[in-house]
């Protein structure tokens, strides 16, 4: 028998396979199809039935209406799964369409405008928003008031608020600068690019991805509150917060920038025998030096802005002393902070785009 005609049974296509990417598909688009038929039904109910129709300002909410509207949209997107209403079908491409025919024609493109109009109106009334209350005679004299003493500025406290701006800003340099090597180390372990070579390999970059996740997702400002119970009202507290956060958001995206570097590199040194880590520092480092230098900056940039928010709970800085003023009504000063705030804004913003302009 000729060798170049035989055929492994490897090569040949398994059709449970295929069948089963296919079930999953098919799993997949219904999902979507129940998660959007039932905010749909639950968005229906709450908003436009009980706030626009009904008029009721704060109806009462049951846990049991979120299952309710699950088990009446999952009959909904059962009775037209196999319909051109289908969005699960079309994202999962299942359905098949006039490739001539414009998207936006199409049933479930329909349905997804109707959504978004709904979520629209919906946040207009779960917001509340009023143009009465807007444009209302008190608010606009309120608001009269305090943009006037905001405009006069009183610069008997601009040697106190210039000595507060630099408490922030080097809250924030040291913020950054010690978040940069941990940062830069962590990266490596949420890179799924370097880390789904063994099982072990990948439980690691799951953790990190994690913590990095969860760190990431609770704001400075509920980490300063913390720190400052924990080490006392002050830059300290608000230089740790800005450390913390800055971290997890380095973290994410320096390891983003590592998932999408040339693999020829990396090929190259390993097949010279060479050991992980000198494939990282010659394969990898290399090509994330400039990415990494640019983020870094942006962050330095962010966490300036950010040191004047989180003063607001105690961080320290020119956040707070606007915390005190704004406190006591005293919108001259505000108005002299804002102006501060501003200048450090503006100088930082330009600062950075000079220095990524010269790296790049």
């Amino acid at each position: 028998m000729n060798t170049t005609t035989q055929q492994t049974t490897s090569d040949i296509p398994n059709p449970n396979d295929f069948l089963s990417v296919k079930v999953k598909r098919h799993f997949s688009a219904l999902a979507i199809d129940i998660a959007l038929w039932s905010y749909t039904v639950l968005v229906s109910w709450k908003v436009i039935y009980e706030k626009v129709i009904m008029n009721m300002r704060y109806p009462k909410f049951f846990w049991t209406q979120p299952l309710t509207a699950f088990v009446i949209g999952a009959v909904i997107a059962l009775a037209l799964y196999m319909t051109s209403l289908s969005c699960g079908r079309a994202f999962t491409k299942l359905m098949k369409r006039d490739e001539n025919k414009p998207v936006l024609k199409e049933p479930f493109s329909f349905f997804i405008i109707a959504i978004v109009i709904l979520t629209f109106i919906s946040g207009i009334y779960i917001s509340q928003v009023s143009l009465h209350e807007f444009l209302s005679d008190s608010g606009l004299t309120g608001a009269r008031r305090i943009f006037t003493a905001l405009f006069n500025p009183n610069f008997a406290i601009l040697e106190q608020a210039t000595f507060a701006a630099i408490e922030t800003i080097y809250m924030a340099f040291i913020a950054t600068a010690v978040a940069l090597p941990m940062a830069f180390i962590i990266a490596f372990f949420a890179a799924r690019n370097l880390m789904s070579e063994s099982k072990v390999t990948l439980a690691v970059y799951n953790i990190v991805r994690f913590f990095l996740n969860v760190s990431r997702s609770i704001e400075p400002l509920v980490w300063a509150i913390i720190f400052s119970v924990w080490v006392g009202i002050g830059p300290f507290a608000g230089m740790l917060a800005l450390c913390l956060h800055s971290v997890s958001s380095l973290s994410k995206l320096y390891s983003e920038q590592i998932e999408n570097i040339s693999d020829g590199p990396i090929e190259a040194i390993t097949a010279t025998g060479a050991h992980p880590i000198q494939v990282i520092w010659y394969g990898v480092v290399p090509q994330i030096v400039l990415p990494y230098l640019s983020f870094t900056i942006y962050r330095w940039d962010i966490n300036v802005r950010m040191a004047t928010v989180i003063g607001l709970v105690g961080g320290g800085g020119i956040g707070t002393m606007l915390m005190q003023y704004q406190g006591l009504a005293k919108w001259n000063e505000v108005g002299m902070l804002v102006i501060i705030i501003a200048a450090i804004v503006w100088l930082m913003d330009w600062l950075s785009s000079r220095i990524r302009e010269s790296i790049k």
